[in-house]
């Protein structure tokens, strides 16, 4: 489970003084439950699931994941959660099998459930055929596929995937979409940012949008469909966010 209370997260820039990236971020993720957290680019979403993984420390304001608070107890939360981001880089000259392994062995696996988990993982997500070549030589959906592998190898119970399918084909797009819903299915709990309207409604159970570092809205998809009299997921997002100007200033 994951409950964050009023994350708060400033930055102090020379030129433009405070900046407030998230400001009392709020909400609750269940097992088996998918939280999607929507949003523009700059919006806060990237910075918050951050401070979920304990890559940066709250201004004000705490979480919990895995029965674990964020500030007192971080190890604790990194070794539940497995976090993909965007930008998740690889080691070139390693192969893909290589690459989960070592990830397996910084987790503190054996050699025997590094195997294992990578025969699951490579059925799962399509990659025997690249698994034993370099990731220099991958494509963009390769490496992603690696990165989500490498990430995953440790079986965590909390899974925060930071637009995973941002400069994918459709068909490992798909693949990847496919994968988290596998995820919920097994009883992970999965939030998932993005800012792809169709991804949203394909996978998530409780949508949170998030605008200028707050949460402005939170609902079902139909609860926010009903809430802002629209059917559009984009037109549900426009109008939270306080219509089209505000959103297009994102």
């Amino acid at each position: 489970m994951i409950e964050a209370r009023n994350l708060t997260k400033t930055f102090t820039d020379k030129k433009r003084g405070v900046i407030t990236a998230t400001e009392n971020v709020s909400f609750t993720c269940q097992p088996g439950r998918i939280y999607g957290l929507l949003g523009a680019n700059g919006a806060g979403k990237t910075t918050t699931l951050r401070l979920l993984a304990t890559l940066l420390k709250p201004t004000s304001g705490t979480a919990t994941v895995a029965g674990h608070d964020i500030g007192t107890a971080p190890e604790q939360v990194r070794a539940n959660v497995g976090f993909l981001a965007a930008s998740t880089a690889l080691y070139g000259r390693l192969t893909a099998r290589e690459m989960i392994a070592y990830f397996g062995r910084l987790n503190g696996m054996s050699d025997d459930a590094i195997r294992a988990r990578i025969r699951l993982l490579a059925d799962e997500l399509g990659m025997h055929e690249f698994l034993d070549r370099r990731c220099e030589k991958f494509s963009t959906g390769m490496k992603q596929k690696t990165s989500i592998a490498r990430t995953l190898v440790h079986d965590p119970a909390v899974m925060i995937f930071d637009e995973p399918t941002l400069g994918l084909d459709v068909m490992t797009a798909r693949s990847i979409v496919r994968f988290v819903r596998d995820c919920r299915n097994r009883g992970k709990t999965v939030i998932y940012s993005t800012h792809v309207m169709s991804e949203v409604e394909k996978l998530c159970d409780t949508i949170g949008i998030i605008h200028n570092g707050r949460l402005v809205a939170e609902g079902t998809l139909e609860g926010l469909r009903a809430k802002f009299g629209e059917q559009d997921m984009e037109e549900v997002f426009v109008k939270a966010v306080g219509g089209e100007a505000e959103a297009n200033a994102a």
